[in-house]
């Protein structure tokens, strides 16, 4: 299947975010960051080499990312459990930010000092999704709705109300659903 990130590419900010939530590939069963050789790809893969991650990050690096896809999966219109959000929360505030101004005074932000590990990861998450909700982008970020996906991908649509990451599988796999359980009670008519 075509990878729905390779029709709607998210603003590079949000690559990072996006591509940190799809290590875990539902519909396959596999997850990238099993071991710390698959943090060592994931940091290779986006130029985060000099972060220092190790083995001992994976736990945090985890929650991050599956706090991460329950976000992404709300901007759908799911609702998030308070606790369900206290962990990215909580992972986000503790990221070493701040706010800079260049020659033209063009405020930015940027991590502090020089984080290691999880936390260095968790920092430049913080400075993409900071970024995304000051400029919009942040909300189209979401998960796939169907539960044998949870795919992360951008949502490019004028509306900004798509709900699985491609209609051509997952959206179409749902609506079949929903037809045959119209049928099956009566409600569907047709014959």
């Amino acid at each position: 299947m075509e990878q729905p990130e390779d029709r709607d590419p998210a603003p590079p900010g949000l690559r990072l975010v996006r591509d940190l939530i799809n290590t875990l590939d539902v519909g396959a069963g596999t997850d990238a960051l099993a071991t710390a050789g698959g943090l060592d790809a994931f940091a290779r893969d986006h130029g985060l080499t000099g972060l220092g991650l190790a083995k001992r990050d994976l736990p945090e690096v985890v929650r991050l990312r599956e706090g991460l896809r329950a976000a992404c999966l709300a901007h759908t219109g799911a609702r998030m459990p308070q606790e369900t959000s206290a962990v990215p929360a909580g992972l986000l505030r503790g990221a070493p930010l701040a706010v800079t101004l260049d020659e033209e005074g063009t405020a930015s932000l940027e991590p502090v000092g020089t984080p290691g590990g999880a936390a260095a990861l968790t920092a430049r998450i913080a400075l993409a999704v900071a970024t995304a909700a000051g400029d919009g982008t942040w909300h189209r970020l979401k998960v796939c709705e169907a539960h044998d996906c949870r795919w992360a991908y951008y949502d490019r649509s004028p509306a900004g109300r798509r709900r699985w990451c491609t209609m051509a599988v997952c959206g179409s796999r749902a609506k079949m659903r929903t037809y045959r359980a119209r049928r099956s009670s009566g409600n569907g008519g047709g014959d």
